[in-house]
């Protein structure tokens, strides 16, 4: 049986999904890249025609294949048999839920269809490193790749106060210093700091609510709340966070607990320009694909029992590590082959920068 990815949507994730899978495809173990893109601008022309050039096939919408076509772009596929013809559907669009309603219900064959962090709801929560144990083969065919600030809070919360699955988190509190758009993005962009509403009356914002929920699939209930404010900045994201635990630690045991996490990488460096420079120069696709960055000057323990720090939050990087990992598990049914397909990305999921 082929196996075929097909993606939905060429945005700040689609766009790097889809040039990652065509890149890795032998060594993945997919034999076919497919994606979906729905209004044909000459503005995008360039970047489609690169992705077409490198080996993954275009659909669109029968009404609009014509217009691709008058752009001087292949279409290989019409959108309805794309979707019938795909292994797994990676949705890396804001209508996850809409065409899940609309299209993935009434698609048995699909093995799996993903959506990404604003889909709450589309399935199970999941974030690489975090709850892959609380998934089921043949069961959770419906996958929401949480947000890039909850992977990095639940990132921080497993590796700080997991101790062997008794976890010591009294209470976890983060502020989301959120970047206001991607570089990528021509609009959305703000001329001053803009905080943001606290809309959930139990967790703030969407990041401690997706977190509470994630960590629930392996049958925990965390007390954690966030907040988030938009930076007028298109860097990174950076989070404050403090974690209130039920045992005494130290700042040496939080450090060596974040170095022991293949995952998490460490820097000395405080302004996130420099970060995001480390990215564009080393990263695929710009991106780190670590968890988070954890700023080391800026890691304290008050009381024993009370840890702060600030760290940042690497893109959309650790989305895309996890995209790619959970479309894998539907594809090879076991994680420990997943693990071994990952290999060729490892080179960018760093420990120190």
């Amino acid at each position: 049986m082929r196996k075929i990815v097909h993606v939905v949507g060429t945005g700040t994730i689609g766009e790097p999904l889809i040039g990652l899978f065509t890149d890795f495809r032998d060594r993945l173990g997919i034999d076919e890249v497919t994606f979906h893109k729905r209004t044909p601008l000459e503005f995008d022309k360039a970047r489609i025609r690169h992705l077409i050039d490198r080996g993954a096939h275009l659909a669109a919408d029968r009404e609009r294949r014509t217009a691709f076509e008058n752009l001087g772009l292949r279409v290989d596929y019409e959108t309805t048999e794309a979707l019938e013809r795909a292994t797994v559907v990676m949705d890396c669009t804001p209508a996850g839920n809409e065409n899940k309603e609309k299209h993935y219900k009434r698609l048995p064959a699909v093995k799996g269809f993903l959506a990404q962090g604003s889909e709450f709801g589309f399935g199970k929560p999941y974030a690489r490193g975090i709850n892959e144990e609380a998934f089921v083969a043949g069961d959770d065919r419906f996958v929401q790749i949480v947000s890039c600030n909850t992977h990095n809070i639940t990132t921080l919360i497993k590796t700080i106060c997991d101790d062997d699955g008794m976890y010591c988190l009294e209470q976890g509190n983060f502020v989301c210093m959120r970047r206001a758009n991607d570089v990528t993005q021509l609009d959305k962009f703000i001329p001053a700091p803009h905080v943001g509403s606290h809309n959930d009356p139990e967790y703030g914002t969407h990041h401690a609510r997706d977190a509470h929920y994630l960590f629930e699939t392996l049958d925990q209930n965390f007390n954690v709340f966030s907040s988030a404010v938009k930076l007028n900045t298109q860097y990174m994201h950076s989070i404050w966070f403090r974690l209130a635990l039920t045992r005494d630690s130290s700042v040496q045991e939080v450090v060596d607990r974040l170095r022991a996490n293949p995952r998490v990488a460490l820097t000395d460096k405080q302004q996130a320009n420099v970060v995001f420079s480390f990215g564009r120069d080393h990263g695929y696709y710009g991106r780190i694909l670590s968890q988070t960055v954890v700023v080391l000057p800026t890691l304290a323990v008050r009381h024993a029992r009370e840890v702060y720090g600030f760290c940042f939050t690497p893109q959309d990087g650790n989305s895309l590590l996890s995209s790619v990992a959970a479309v894998l598990w539907h594809l090879e049914g076991s994680w420990e082959a997943v693990s071994e397909r990952l290999s060729p990305l490892r080179r960018w999921v760093y420990q120190e920068i």
